[in-house]
């Protein structure tokens, strides 16, 4: 029986962290092989937010066949139905707003309505925080999106593996969530 393949959806918001988005669109498309279908899902803030950070416009991306990238506001696009059986999520950066949104079940775009679904279809949702310090309001939406079967993992780099720069010492955050997602790559572990 061939090996099931990915069917993830990547949402952008416009939390700081842009070079966390680029550098996980780049690890999904060089892990294309394990992926069916990437639906991309940019907030208007993280087009900004990109633009700024990474100094490069993401309309000039040019995007691996396997990835299609929705209007935030298009609620047909298949990531609105749990009938086209996604199985991930990963928002990354997550802004707090986004975050607290999809805690409270208020789905006025595709990005949250997509993560709604996964929640309630019981698939992985992984959200990826890059805000600090955390108010008691993030914090307790973070317990309940976890109570409810999400994945928060802050945009937390490990320092154990050494990274020598920028970029590598993000991927050690992109290699984690796509680790959690259920991808299978090479990535450094402790003690291994």
């Amino acid at each position: 029986m061939p090996e099931k393949k990915h069917k993830i959806i990547l949402g952008i918001t416009g939390a700081s962290g842009a070079l966390y988005a680029r550098l996980l669109l780049e690890k999904i498309a060089a892990l294309e092989n394990q992926v069916e279908h990437c639906a991309v899902i940019f907030s208007a803030n993280a087009r900004q937010v990109w633009k700024y950070e990474l100094d490069q416009d993401p309309d000039q991306i040019t995007w691996s066949s396997r990835f299609i990238l929705y209007d935030p506001n298009d609620f047909f696009a298949p990531p609105a139905s749990g009938s086209t059986g996604y199985n991930s999520m990963i928002i990354c950066p997550c802004t707090m707003g986004t975050l607290g949104r999809i805690a409270a079940g208020v789905a006025g775009d595709l990005m949250t309505r997509a993560a709604d679904v996964m929640l309630k279809e019981r698939g992985k949702l992984i959200l990826v925080p890059r805000e600090t310090p955390f108010n008691l309001i993030h914090l307790n939406n973070m317990k309940l999106l976890t109570e409810t079967g999400a994945i928060i993992c802050p945009a937390s780099p490990s320092f154990y593996s050494k990274p020598s720069s920028t970029e590598q010492l993000a991927m050690t955050v992109v290699d984690r969530a796509l680790s959690l997602a259920g991808f299978d790559f090479e990535r450094y572990r402790w003690g291994e």
